[in-house]
């Protein structure tokens, strides 16, 4: 990978992060209190809603740009030559490129959505308290609480994403005989976005469960099978899948602006 292209890469994946982050907050924070222990109207029902939005904004740059170098890079090395180099094993390197591209990106997202969903679900507090809280009551590793279900909901989730998306674009791209245009591109990427969140709403329940959790308690433990059974026990199927309409809004637009942003700005770099 050229230095071009990294820097390609690094701008405008920060830039599609930033745009989704700050757009549609609002609907990330009815998500983490439809899905809080507590209930949405105990976590601060419809008050307070860019409750967290500082470690949002402080994160959502570093981490986006931390995955797409990621993905790009590995893309280009796995793509370059050997076995994964031949056509019919893309998605298989797309898949590779972004769980890797995950497990970079979790280490800057885990402690900013730490901070972002304390804040969301007890809004009283501000973002700056509640880094302290967690890092009086906790240290840093409870900064990281969540980091393992973070990572295993990511990577299902890009491994239905980004194959998705890149199939949708080679398809779409070869049956109008030329390279799509961004918002071709960014709707694309709303659908493979949509279709992704849907699947792994389940995932996400159990990481807000364990990130809200008090220390100590048995979901602050990470044990993402006995989080899934507590929370299928109590709510049932409505339960593990508590803030998938606004969890598939927030994705699907958000995969039509992060993934249009960051062609059309990667495009204007190149």
């Amino acid at each position: 990978m050229e230095r071009r292209e990294f820097v390609a890469s690094l701008v405008a994946g920060g830039c599609a992060g930033m745009c989704v982050d700050l757009t549609l907050f609002p609907l990330d924070t009815i998500k983490t209190r439809l899905q809080s222990q507590q209930g949405f109207y105990k976590a601060g029902g419809f008050r307070g809603i860019y409750a967290g939005v500082p470690s949002a904004a402080v994160g959502s740059f570093p981490n986006a740009a931390a995955f797409f170098v990621t993905y790009d890079c590995t893309k280009s090395l796995l793509g370059t030559g050997g076995l994964l180099a031949a056509p019919h094993m893309a998605p298989v390197t797309h898949m590779l490129a972004a769980s890797l591209g995950e497990i970079v990106a979790c280490l800057i997202r885990v402690p900013t959505e730490v901070v972002k969903q304390r804040t969301q679900a007890s809004p009283s507090f501000t973002t700056y308290h509640m880094l302290l809280a967690t890092l009086r009551e906790e240290g840093i590793r409870g900064l990281y609480r969540g980091y393992g279900s973070t990572v295993l909901r990511e990577i299902p989730f890009s491994l239905v994403q980004f194959p998705l998306w890149e199939y949708l674009k080679t398809l779409w791209s070869w049956r109008q005989g030329h390279t799509l245009y961004s918002w071709q591109a960014a709707v694309c990427g709303a659908f493979a976005g949509a279709v992704a969140a849907f699947v792994t709403t389940p995932l996400d329940v159990a990481k807000t469960r364990i990130m809200l959790a008090k220390a100590g308690s048995t979901t602050a433990s990470g044990n993402i099978p006995l989080v899934l059974y507590d929370v299928w026990k109590s709510r049932g199927l409505t339960g593990l899948f508590a803030g998938s309409i606004p969890r598939v809004t927030f994705i699907s637009v958000g995969g039509f602006i992060f993934l249009g942003a960051y062609e059309k700005v990667r495009r204007t770099l190149l």
